[in-house]
């Protein structure tokens, strides 16, 4: 396991530093307790502290949680994007429910991953201090824990949710556990039990600092029809889990650093899965304070990226989906490319009556095989790149899914027919989730680094620029794409009294 200094350690548990929170855990001998560094308790001594990297480390050396800082509350730690994709690729299908149901194994999860089983395993000691397994098992019963303090479903929802095969052993791991039955964890209130059927609300925290706004109005400016809506306070959205239609609703908490999430799927099973969906689409496990230092090494960069402190890197809620969006975005504006997914869903998506902003999800490979879009309003070509990107879901659903690093994802993305080099980095960036994506040949990078750095720049010279800000080109890329649309965005006033420029056949205008 990595090594955590434990002077250092020691110290940030004394000063109770919140930048530590998610970082690292303090396991406690003389109560086998083991809490965040934020936790209000009386700091016990260094001789009785032991620290680890991840809540499942101390889990699996035998501490349990502390019931009042709650270890399950803490944010995300995304500190393995820079140093193991594999780990942090398996983390994400972890939470996802890659290991949950009876026949789900770690030999099934390292095959996902392109690595051998017994690799895995490796990694994830050295990275995390636990197994695959145990951090499934740790992530279970502290989401059970989550749902117990802040929803009223009855147990036996609970323990479905959080992934346990059956009542029993939900009960038999809290037990064991906490020396308790859950229920006994559940604070009393006059409140009943609640259904599922009226929507699941969970907290889903973050690392400070995070940029909600610009995050709610990527969303707005590119909603496709019924199928998703937002307003200055909230999104709202359908999409599909397990086979099922679900709708998720989020809010902004910033004074508990969190995002609050409403879902109402079918099953209280899907949740984990959904819950999944929504960290990457919102970008809540990444560490913005450290990307934003190391980024901040450029001068030509420093100023863009202190000028928007917390700007996360949106995602996609579902792989063909993005790519479908990034294929009707080539060459178009983002309006344009808004509307031709409206046009496709109506053509080919799915009716459904869910809330009345909710009323289409969008369609599945197989809906937009076998549709015909002539008549959609695009070139013949980029039709048959529809097509071809629905035939490669089909054919395996891994396909927009993260390879062994930036440049096998974008390899294997551009063997889709119709997908070049920079639709490719576009689809890797938002739905591989990889932060090293960097679609340097888009005209609103170019542009907003020619806003930085005072002078004209090319696609091969700025790939040269940018091999410092690696592994994380991609949030680099977030900030001259802001750069380049508030630039635009000042010049709105001027442009009122022109004409229209004609737009170049090649220029790019998908960005956030």
């Amino acid at each position: 396991m990595d090594a955590l200094d434990p002077a250092v350690c020691y110290r940030a548990l004394v000063a109770r530093d919140a930048r530590f929170d998610g970082r690292l855990f303090v396991g406690v001998t003389s109560t086998g307790v083991f809490c965040r560094p934020v936790c209000p308790a009386r700091t016990p001594k260094a001789g009785n502290c032991q620290f680890f990297v991840t809540a499942a480390a101390a889990h699996a050396a035998g501490f349990r949680p502390c019931l009042r800082c709650r270890p399950e509350t803490a944010p995300e730690q995304a500190a393995w994007l820079g140093t193991s994709k594999t780990v942090s690729r398996g983390l994400e299908l972890i939470a996802a429910g890659a290991l949950d149901g009876d026949d789900a194994n770690v030999e099934q999860l390292a095959e996902r991953l392109g690595v051998g089983e017994r690799h895995l395993r490796r990694l994830f000691e050295q990275h995390l201090g636990a197994s695959p397994v145990a951090v499934t098992q740790t992530r279970r019963v502290l989401f059970a824990k989550q749902l117990i303090h802040e929803t009223r479903l009855p147990m036996h929802e609970i323990a479905l949710a959080s992934g346990f095969g059956s009542v029993r052993r939900f009960n038999e791991a809290f037990q064991a556990l906490y020396q308790k039955p859950p229920s006994a964890l559940r604070r009393r209130a006059s409140a009943p039990e609640e259904s599922s059927a009226g929507g699941v609300t969970v907290r889903l925290r973050y690392r400070p600092p995070y940029d909600w706004a610009r995050m709610l109005e990527f969303f707005r400016a590119r909603a496709i029809d019924g199928v998703e809506w937002a307003d200055g306070e909230r999104y709202v959205r359908t999409l599909r889990a397990g086979g099922e239609v679900c709708s998720v609703e989020l809010r902004h908490a910033p004074e508990a650093e969190s995002v609050e999430a409403t879902i109402r799927a079918g099953s209280v099973a899907l949740l984990p899965r959904v819950i999944g969906r929504i960290r990457r689409a919102l970008d809540l496990a990444s560490d913005a304070g450290s990307i934003e230092a190391h980024l901040s090494r450029d001068p030509v960069l420093a100023p863009l990226v202190a000028a928007r402190p917390g700007l996360r890197a949106p995602g996609g809620w579902d792989g063909f989906e993005l790519a479908v969006r990034a294929v009707l975005g080539q060459q178009v504006s983002v309006e344009a490319a808004r509307r031709l997914c409206s046009r496709l869903v109506r053509r080919c998506g799915t009716q459904v009556s869910l809330a009345p902003e909710l009323t289409w999800v969008f369609p599945t490979p197989a809906q937009v095989a076998a549709a015909d879009l002539s008549e959609l309003g695009v070139p013949g070509a980029r039709a048959r790149t529809l097509i071809a990107v629905a035939e490669a879901a089909r054919a395996d659903v891994l396909c927009f899914e993260a390879a062994a690093d930036v440049e096998h994802t974008v390899e294997r993305l551009r063997q889709v027919r119709g997908i070049g080099e920079w639709t490719a980095h576009y689809i890797a960036l938002r739905a591989a989730r990889e932060p090293d994506a960097f679609p340097a040949s888009d005209r609103g990078i170019l542009r907003g680094m020619a806003l930085a750095s005072g002078a004209d720049v090319d696609a091969a010279r700025l790939n040269r620029h940018a091999e410092s800000w690696r592994p994380f080109r991609g949030y680099a890329a977030q900030h001259l794409w802001a750069a380049d649309a508030a630039a635009r965005e000042s010049l709105k006033p001027a442009r009122c009294s022109r004409s229209r420029a004609p737009r170049r056949a090649n220029e790019k205008e998908i960005r956030p």
